[in-house]
C-alpha cells in the first residue's frame, strides 16, 4: 500500500490541480474498501457521521478524539484512497487543536479541517455562533504547528456565510489564508455569487460543503478554484435503512433466501479481502507454499 506522505501528496495534487472532485463519504473500514473498489480518488469522514458510526449519537460534540482518531486509523489501515478528516473545532483551544492535528496526523489521515465555530454549545445558548477572527486565525497557526508531514493539507473551515454573511465569510477567509493553511472550507453557501465573492478574495483551492442544487455542478465550481466538493452523506444513510429493513424482515420470520439487496458471496469476499489473506495463510502458516 502507498505510505501516507505518498497519500497526502496525491490529494495535493487534486487540489493543485483543474478539476472538481467529489469524495466518497465513507465510515468504516469496509465502505472505505468498498470506495476504493469503486475508483474514488479520495474519501471524507465527517464529523457527523463519525459521531453516528462510532457512537450512535447525533453531531453534537460528544464524541471524543481519541475515538475519532482510532476510527481514522481503521479506515486508513483499510483502504488507500486519501481521507479528508472533519475535525470540528479542534476539540478545545488552539493548544487542543494542535494536539488534533497531530493525532489525525499520525492515524494516517491526508487533510483535515479546522472550523471556526463555538463548540460545544454553550450552557443557555443555542444560537450558532463563530468564534472571534483573532482565536479562528489561532487555532489554524497552532493546527500547522502541530503538523510534522509537510504534505499533511490543513484547511480552515469557516461557517460565515450561514451565520454572519458573505463579507464577514471573506474576511475570514483571507485571515486564515494568511495565517498559512493550505485550502479554504467553506459551508453554508447558497448561491453562486456567494462562493465566488469567496474565490475572488482569496489564492487558495477551496473545497465546497453541501454543494447542492446549483452549486452541485462540477465544472462551474472548478472554475471558480472548488478543488473538492462534499457530498451529502448518503452512504450511511443507506446503511442504516439496510440494517433497518433486513432486521424487520427477520425478525417477521422472512426467509433468508426472501430478503432483498443481499450482497453476494463474491462482494463480501472482495470487501473482506479475503484473496489476500488465503495468499497470505498458505505463505505463512504452512499451507500449500
Amino acid at each position: 500500500m502507498m505510505t501516507f506522505t505518498e497519500r497526502r501528496r496525491r490529494l495535493r495534487e487534486v487540489l493543485a490541480g483543474t478539476t472538481c472532485l467529489m469524495p466518497a463519504s465513507v465510515h468504516d473500514p469496509v465502505s472505505a474498501r468498498i470506495a476504493q473498489d469503486l475508483g474514488y480518488e479520495a474519501m471524507m469522514l465527517a464529523g457527523s457521521v463519525a459521531s453516528l458510526a462510532v457512537l450512535g449519537a447525533p453531531d453534537v460534540i460528544v464524541l471524543t478524539l481519541t475515538e475519532l482518531a482510532e476510527q481514522v486509523r481503521r479506515i486508513c489501515r483499510a483502504a488507500e484512497p486519501p481521507l479528508l478528516v472533519d475535525a470540528d473545532h479542534g476539540y478545545g483551544n488552539a493548544l487542543s487543536v494542535m494536539r488534533t492535528v497531530q493525532e489525525l496526523e499520525d492515524a494516517g489521515a491526508c487533510a483535515l479541517s479546522i472550523e471556526d465555530t463555538v463548540l460545544p454549545r454553550p450552557f443557555g445558548d443555542r444560537t450558532i455562533r463563530l468564534t472571534s477572527m483573532e482565536e479562528g486565525v489561532g487555532k489554524m497557526r497552532a493546527a500547522l504547528a502541530g503538523r510534522k508531514d509537510p504534505s499533511l493539507t490543513i484547511a480552515g473551515r469557516t461557517s460565515a456565510l450561514a451565520v454572519t454573511g458573505t463579507a464577514d465569510a471573506v474576511t475570514r477567509a483571507r485571515a486564515y489564508e494568511a495565517a498559512g493553511v493550505d485550502a479554504i472550507f467553506v459551508v453554508g453557501a447558497k448561491s453562486r455569487a456567494q462562493v465566488e465573492a469567496v474565490s475572488a478574495a482569496v489564492r487558495l483551492p477551496l473545497i465546497l460543503g453541501g454543494a447542492t442544487g446549483e452549486l452541485a455542478d462540477g465544472a462551474w465550481l472548478a472554475g471558480q478554484r472548488v478543488r473538492i466538493r462534499i457530498p451529502p452523506h448518503l452512504p450511511f444513510q443507506a446503511a442504516v435503512q439496510a440494517l433497518q429493513a433486513t432486521l424487520a424482515a427477520m425478525r417477521a420470520g422472512t426467509p433468508a433466501g426472501q430478503i432483498p439487496n443481499l450482497a453476494g458471496a463474491e462482494t463480501m469476499q472482495r470487501v473482506a479481502r479475503e484473496a489476500d489473506y488465503a495468499r497470505w495463510s498458505d505463505e505463512w502458516l504452512g499451507g500449500k507454499g
